[in-house]
């Protein structure tokens, strides 16, 4: 049971250097943040909270992987090298597609309920 704790211990350690140490980390929380006030202030559906919380996992966690990615480059190439730069590159394209994947969910929930307030005002 000690070690079960523990690994839990690691897992926010962790979470806490990426918000610590990366800006566009603390960008996504920000962007979680927006996205569960909104989806709060214009009651949405359990089928879109799920949406939401399934787009803020993915967001979430791939930046996690690419901060990890970038952190273990550095150690193991600490002095420029073309390959590392592209491993960082890539870890980097794959929190964009996710991030624009998110974008995209969160216009087909919030937008049309944002158009329906402003037209009712």
């Amino acid at each position: 049971m000690k070690k079960l704790f523990r690994s839990f211990g690691y897992a926010f350690k962790g979470f806490g250097y990426a918000a610590a140490t990366q800006l566009n980390f603390r960008i996504h929380l920000i962007a979680t943040l927006t996205a569960c006030l909104l989806g709060y202030a214009l009651h949405i559906s359990a089928g879109e909270w799920i949406w939401v919380m399934l787009c803020v996992a993915l967001v979430i966690s791939a930046e996690l992987i690419n901060t990890a990615i970038e952190v273990l480059t550095d150690l193991v190439s600490p002095e420029y090298n073309a390959k590392a730069g592209h491993v960082k590159d890539m870890g980097a394209a794959a929190v964009l597609i996710i991030a624009i994947f998110a974008l995209g969910v969160g216009l087909v929930i919030f937008l049309p309920k944002i158009i329906t307030l402003v037209h009712a005002a």
